[in-house]
C-alpha cells in the first residue's frame, strides 16, 4: 500500500515519483529522432483525438501524467486541460510516453509513439538515401526532404518517347536495295538508308532520303546509335561482283542475269562483305531489332544477376518501421538452381505499409524500345505486388507502374505490356507525365504495398512477413512474333562442298567459288551468324537476279537444290511481304520464277499482274532446313 502523510511524501509516493522523474524525461526528449517531415510528420492534435483511448471528445493533455505501456499503448485516461509536449522515454524497443504540461505545441524533436507506433529508425533513413544516392551532400539533403515537403510533381519529367517503327534498308543503291526502299515508300513506310556514298544515294533514291553513313567493313562506322529508332532491317548488301572485261557505268552486263560474262570480285573480298560485314551489321542493329527469346534484363544465365545492384527501399522513407531486403537462394528455383528472393516483413505503424527493392540507377540506361514489355518469372504467395519501371535518373520522381497478382505457392510467367504501364507519383497517378519512354529504363523496383493507386487499397494487403522469389526478369517482344531481320543472300551457298555434286550442272557461282574468292561459303558463314544472333529473321534465296518485271509464276523451296531466275523486282515484294508474316520467321528459302533462263518474261505495262500473296508460299515452309542438312549427313526436316 502507498501512504502519504501530513508531514511528507513517502518515495513510493506517485506525485513524488513525478516531480523526481520529470527533469530526466525532458532530457530524454532530447535524444529522440527527427520529428517526421510531410508524409513524415508528428501527429496533429486532432490524430491525437483519434488515438486516445479516452472516452472524452479531446484530447488536449493529461492529469494526472500519461504513462504508455513498453508497447506505446496509453496507461491512464486522457484529460482537457492543456496541450502537452511529447516525449520518449526508455529504449527503442521499449519506449514510454509522457505528456508534460509544458507547452502548448508538439515539439518539432519528438517522434510521437501512439497506439501501435514505433519509433523511426532516422539511421536506416540515411543508409536507404546513402546507398540510392550516394555520401550525403547536406544541400541536396536539405533540398531532397523539402521538395517532399512541398512537391506535389516531379520537378523534371522524363522526356517524351519517340516512337516509330522504321526500316533500315542495307546496300539500297545496289539493284534489290533500290527497289526495297521504292516499294516500302510506296506503302508508307518510314525508311532510313545506309549507305557508303551519300551523294550516290540522293541522287538515286532522292535528296530527301534519311540516310546512314557507313561502310559494313568498317566497324567503327556503324555506331549503334545512328539505330535507334529502327526497329526492322532489310539487307541487300553483297559482295561487288562483274565482268572481268568491264562493265558500263549502271552495270548492265551485270544487272541482266541471263548472258555470262567472265566474273572477278571487284572491291572488298567476299569474307569483308559477306562475314565480317554481317559480323559488324548485326553488332549494331541487335540492340534496336531485338531478340526472339527476349532480353535478360535478372537471371542467373551468363552472370546477369550482378548486373543490377538491389537494395531495400522501405517506409522507413515516410517514418514508417517496414523492412526487406534482396537474396539469393542458391537453390530455390523451380530447377533447383539459383533463384532471387524478395522478402521481409511490412507493417502499417507509423503511417507506413510498403516494402520494396530497388536497382541502383543503370550506369547507362537500358533501351528495350524493341521489346513489348516484361516477364518475371515468379513464385507466387498469392497476393498482390507491383513492378515500377523508372525512366529518370532522378530519385523522387515518376515511376511506371503496374500491379500483377500471383497465385500462391506456384511458379509463373507474369507478363507485363508497356502499354500496361501507368505513370504514377507516390501513389497517385499523374495525368500529365509523358508516355513511358522504353529506350531509357534507368531502374526496375519490386514493390509489396498497403496501397494500390488515387486512395485505392491492396486487396490481398496483410501485415507481416511475405517472401516472393523471382528467378528472372525480361523484356519480351509480343506474339506473333515477325521477322526483325530480312537477308538477301544466294541460292547455291551450300553447294560447293556438297559430296557427289555434279557441279557442270550448277551456276557459274557454284562452278567458280574459289575462283571468285569464296563467295559462296562466306555467304553461308554470313546466314549462320544470322541464325545463331538470336534476332528474329528471314533468309531469302534468289536464283539469278534479272532486271524482268515481277509477276511471274514463282517456285519456294527448301534445301538449297533448285536453280533458275527471278526479278529484282519481285524479290524486294518478297523481302517486304515477310516482314509482316509470322509464317517467315526463322525460314531459309529460295526462290525463283517458272519462266525458263531462254524464255525472257514481260508484262504489258498498262496492265501489270496484280502482286501476290506471298503468305500462300510462306505459310508453306519449315523450319530448320538450310541446306546444311546434306553437309553434315542429317535428314532434312519434312
Amino acid at each position: 500500500m502507498i501512504l502519504c502523510g501530513r508531514g511528507g511524501l513517502s518515495r513510493s509516493n506517485p506525485c513524488l515519483q513525478y516531480h523526481r522523474n520529470r527533469h530526466r524525461r525532458r532530457r530524454a526528449c532530447d535524444k529522440a529522432p527527427a520529428a517526421r517531415l510531410h508524409s513524415l510528420a508528428a501527429p496533429s492534435v486532432q490524430e491525437l483525438k483519434m488515438n486516445c483511448p479516452s472516452s472524452s471528445s479531446s484530447c488536449c493533455g493529461v492529469s494526472p501524467p500519461v504513462l504508455a505501456s513498453p508497447r506505446g499503448e496509453f496507461a491512464a485516461g486522457c484529460s482537457t486541460r492543456t496541450t502537452q509536449k511529447a516525449h520518449f522515454l526508455g529504449s527503442r524497443q521499449s519506449s514510454q510516453l509522457i505528456y508534460s504540461p509544458t507547452s502548448s505545441r508538439l515539439s518539432r524533436r519528438a517522434v510521437i509513439a501512439l497506439a501501435g507506433k514505433q519509433s523511426w529508425d532516422i539511421g536506416r533513413f540515411a543508409k536507404t538515401l546513402f546507398f540510392f544516392n550516394g555520401p550525403p551532400n547536406p544541400l541536396k539533403i536539405v533540398e531532397s526532404i523539402m521538395s517532399s515537403i512541398t512537391a506535389s510533381a516531379p520537378t523534371e519529367a522524363p522526356k517524351k518517347a519517340e516512337t516509330s517503327d522504321v526500316v533500315l534498308v542495307t546496300g539500297a543503291t545496289g539493284g534489290v536495295g533500290r527497289r526495297v526502299v521504292d516499294v516500302l515508300r510506296k506503302k508508307g513506310v518510314p525508311v532510313r538508308v545506309l549507305v557508303r556514298n551519300a551523294e550516290k544515294a540522293r541522287t538515286m533514291l532522292g535528296p530527301d532520303v534519311d540516310l546512314i553513313i557507313g561502310d559494313v567493313t568498317k566497324g567503327d562506322t556503324l555506331d549503334p546509335k545512328y539505330f535507334k529508332g529502327i526497329k526492322k532491317v532489310i539487307n541487300a548488301v553483297s559482295v561487288i561482283v562483274g565482268p572481268k572485261e568491264g562493265d558500263t557505268p549502271d552495270r548492265q552486263k551485270y544487272s541482266q542475269g541471263i548472258k555470262f560474262f567472265e566474273p572477278e570480285i571487284k572491291g572488298p573480298s567476299p569474307e569483308m562483305v559477306e562475314y565480317l560485314g554481317m559480323q559488324n551489321l548485326i553488332n549494331a542493329v541487335k540492340e534496336s531489332v531485338g531478340l526472339s527469346e527476349g532480353k535478360l534484363l535478372f537471371g542467373f544465365k551468363g552472370n546477369l544477376c550482378g548486373k543490377f545492384v538491389w537494395g531495400a527501399l522501405d517506409d522507413v522513407v515516410m517514418g514508417g518501421v517496414s523492412e526487406s531486403a534482396f537474396q539469393i537462394q542458391p537453390t530455390g528455383s523451380e530447377t533447383g538452381e539459383a533463384t532471387g528472393l524478395f522478402k521481409g516483413i511490412v507493417s502499417t505503424s507509423n503511417n507506413g505499409g510498403f516494402t520494396s527493392i530497388r536497382t541502383k540507377n543503370f550506369t547507362v540506361p537500358e533501351d528495350l524500345s524493341a521489346y513489348d514489355g516484361v516477364e518475371l518469372r515468379v513464385k507466387g504467395d498469392g497476393r498482390r505486388y507491383k513492378l515500377i519501371i523508372r525512366t529518370s535518373y532522378e530519385w523522387d520522381t515518376i515511376g511506371y507502374t503496374a500491379s500483377f497478382d500471383t497465385m500462391k505457392g506456384e511458379w509463373q510467367s507474369i507478363r507485363i505490356p508497356f502499354s500496361s504501364l501507368i505513370p504514377v507519383f507516390r501513389a497517385r497517378t499523374a495525368t500529365d507525365a509523358p508516355p513511358f519512354d522504353a529506350s531509357n529504363i534507368t531502374a526496375l523496383q519490386l514493390m509489396f504495398s498497403k496501397f494500390e493507386y488515387d486512395g485505392k487499397l491492396n486487396p490481398t494487403f496483410a501485415e507481416g512477413q511475405f517472401e516472393l522469389p523471382f528467378s528472372s526478369i525480361r523484356a519480351y517482344i509480343s506474339e506473333p512474333i515477325t521477322p526483325r531481320f530480312i537477308h538477301v543472300s544466294s541460292a547455291g551457298v551450300t553447294r560447293p562442298e556438297r559430296p557427289g555434286l555434279d557441279l557442270s550442272k550448277q551456276p557459274p557461282a557454284v562452278r567458280m567459288n574459289k575462283e571468285l574468292g569464296s563467295i559462296l561459303t562466306y555467304k553461308l558463314k554470313g546466314e549462320d551468324l544470322i541464325r545463331e544472333s538470336g534476332v528474329p529473321y528471314s533468309i531469302v534465296r534468289p536464283c539469278a537476279l534479272t532486271e524482268e518485271p515481277a509477276g511471274a509464276d514463282l517456285i519456294f523451296e527448301q534445301g538449297d537444290n533448285i536453280t533458275g531466275k527471278i526479278s529484282r523486282e519481285e524479290v524486294a515484294r518478297i523481302c517486304v511481304a515477310a516482314l509482316a508474316s509470322p509464317s517467315a520467321v526463322g525460314k531459309t528459302f529460295e526462290v525463283k520464277s517458272t519462266v525458263p533462263f531462254s524464255e525472257p518474261f514481260v508484262i504489258d505495262p498498262s496492265n501489270p499482274p496484280p502482286e501476290k500473296d506471298y503468305e500462300v508460299y510462306f505459310k508453306e515452309l519449315k523450319d530448320g532446313i538450310t541446306g546444311k542438312e546434306a553437309l553434315e549427313g542429317t535428314p532434312a526436316l519434312v
